[in-house]
């Protein structure tokens, strides 16, 4: 590591969306001076109001601070962050530490590495496991890609998000491991919405199949917070398209590295047939499971 890291005494936040915005809400919480920045300001006055700093530009966001945070829809929101006269890159100071905790294209991610190395900044790839759920219930994980030495830097600031922090390797492990993550995720919670549809058919009333769900050996976290949507779809953890980037993702690394991907490539039509559910909008469980009742001529009640 040729330069210094810089002591963490500003943080910066790019991206104040639900995810992003309860993120920083724990950063201030935990005691850290947050600056933020986000396309639509609106959207972050409840966290202006609780005394957030404002920057109007992700470069003069970057300028200001010791430790950037990001969390950005896709590869195109963060490469559209990041570049530009008003981008990250153009306002980075050599010492800072970029920690994006969004899920991106590997290959973006490694990229974005090698143009902030040239800064003298350092870019972590941090990707975050769980829902805005996880989160307020303090059990979000953490899994850390890039220099180790920055990773140990920031270790302490990245517990304030999750109490599950792991270092995975280089540049672009972390992302990776998300991938392989989130297909495990969509094809579990896919084949969930298969599964209670299956015997919702043959009259079995679907709310005792979720609470029996939740009391058996397939009861993992991800099920656990969402398996209650088939009941009361209250809450919106991922929709179809979001959640749908991440198998892309795993499809096309599976196509690079001659790996196959099929329980994902299934997953991936099921979402695609979703999208044209009238429940598009909803979690992405929910949609799915729309699929699989009208597939089945179950009538929702």
């Amino acid at each position: 590591m040729t330069e210094k890291v810089r002591d963490l005494e500003r943080i910066g936040f790019l991206g104040l969306g639900a995810m992003g915005g309860g993120i920083a809400r724990r950063l201030m919480d935990a005691g850290h001076q947050v600056t933020g920045w986000n396309r639509t300001k609106s959207k972050a006055q409840d966290l202006v109001d609780a005394g957030m700093g404002w920057a109007d530009t992700p470069a003069e966001l970057a300028g200001s601070v010791d430790l950037l945070f990001s969390m950005l829809t896709n590869t195109a929101a963060i490469e559209g962050a990041a570049h530009g006269d008003d981008g990250v890159l153009a306002g980075l100071r050599p010492g800072t530490v970029w920690s994006d905790l969004s899920t991106i294209a590997p290959d973006a991610s490694v990229a974005l590495a090698e143009e902030v190395a040239a800064t003298g900044a350092f870019f972590l790839d941090t990707p975050v496991s769980g829902s805005p759920a996880t989160l307020a219930a303090g059990q979000m994980s953490v899994m850390v890609g890039g220099d180790r030495s920055a990773y140990d830097h920031i270790e302490g600031v990245l517990h304030a998000i999750g109490p599950k922090v792991t270092y995975i390797g280089p540049n672009g492990h972390a992302i990776l491991t998300k991938v392989a993550i989130n297909l495990t995720l969509v094809v579990s919670v896919t084949a969930f919405a298969e599964a209670v549809t299956l015997v919702e058919k043959a009259g079995v009333d679907r709310a005792a199949v979720v609470d029996a769900a939740l009391k058996s050996v397939v009861a993992s976290p991800v099920i656990g917070y969402r398996a209650p949507l088939l009941v009361d779809d209250a809450n919106v953890y991922a929709d179809v398209e979001l959640q749908q980037k991440d198998l892309v993702l795993a499809q096309e690394l599976g196509r690079r590295y001659g790996a196959m991907v099929p329980t994902c490539s299934a997953a991936s039509e099921m979402l695609s047939a979703a999208r044209s559910s009238e429940l598009s909008d909803r979690d992405f469980l929910v949609s799915v499971a729309d699929v699989y009742r009208k597939a089945a001529g179950v009538v929702v009640k």
